[in-house]
């Protein structure tokens, strides 16, 4: 694995891959098929590494350790807002609701401005840009960057969690977690439940 040490925020940035030893893969229409019918839970990623607040909508985010908190998720090449993600130190992982639904398909939108609306977001103590409607926003540092084809997976350190006051989230909305399927939104609600969690 090549390795490439970021001077400035002091952490290592892997190619994970070589793509030339790969085998002969699925297309990618062919690899995006596959995939419709995995539902994953919706993000929006913040991140300003001094030129202005960048956002985008995330399903890749997954939990990886407690102890310590890790999270990651993946950003394309070919999104606008992945070059300042990864020149930044930190991000703030919003984890949405089904009352997010806009943020997310604005944060999804090629050339829109996710930030035209102040009244929004603000920012964190720390700098962060932080939309305040999200039922949790997760603030973290960039632990480390791993290239992977045409997308770079980020690792964060967990250092804060913020929650939506009951008066901006309400309480259905924060119950019922936004989720994306076979290209369309979707929310959980207690009629999907197939098992109870207590058995």
């Amino acid at each position: 694995m090549s390795e490439i040490i970021d001077r400035d925020h002091l952490r290592k940035h892997v190619a994970l891959i070589d793509d030339v030893s790969l085998e002969p893969g699925l297309s990618a229409d062919g690899f995006r098929e596959a995939f419709r019918n995995h539902a994953g839970g919706v993000a929006v990623v913040t991140a300003d590494a001094g030129r202005g607040p960048v956002a985008l909508t995330a399903t890749s985010v997954i939990s990886v350790s407690a102890t310590p908190p890790l999270l990651v998720f993946s950003v394309s090449a070919f999104s606008s807002a992945t070059p300042t993600i990864l020149e930044s130190s930190s991000v703030v992982v919003h984890l949405l609701g089904a009352g997010q639904v806009d943020l997310a398909r604005l944060c999804a939108t090629s050339g829109a401005d996710r930030f035209a609306d102040t009244a929004a977001w603000t920012r964190l103590e720390t700098g962060e840009p932080y939309f305040v409607a999200a039922p949790v926003g997760i603030r973290g540092s960039i632990a480390a960057t791993f290239a992977a084809g045409a997308s770079t997976l980020v690792v964060v350190n967990a250092t804060h969690a913020h929650y939506a006051p009951t008066d901006v989230a309400a309480p259905s909305d924060a119950s019922r977690p936004l989720i994306y399927h076979n290209r369309t939104w979707h929310q959980l609600s207690e009629l999907s439940e197939l098992v109870s969690g207590a058995q």
